[in-house]
């Protein structure tokens, strides 16, 4: 369950959104993925291109624009696994 967003979420949603706030620092961000090994994995593919996807979504609408080279980078990398 993900008591975020009220709805079943994949595998490795929360970890996903843990780090996608985290790219602005990138030492942090680093940390979150050797914490949660779920990251990086096939079941956690999904989980990081939803997380992705959604805020690339909020930074169209004007909102967590800090993220935004950060988000469109970590898509880029996403595309290519």
């Amino acid at each position: 369950m993900d008591w975020e967003g009220w709805g079943r979420a994949p595998e490795g949603f929360d970890a996903a959104t843990l780090y996608a706030y985290s790219l602005v620092q990138p030492d942090t961000a680093a940390r979150v993925r050797d914490a949660f090994p779920v990251l990086g994995s096939p079941a956690g593919l999904a989980a990081e291109a939803t997380v992705c996807a959604q805020l690339l979504q909020t930074v169209a609408r004007g909102d967590n624009l800090a993220l935004e080279d950060q988000l469109r980078t970590w898509a880029e990398e996403l595309r290519r696994r």
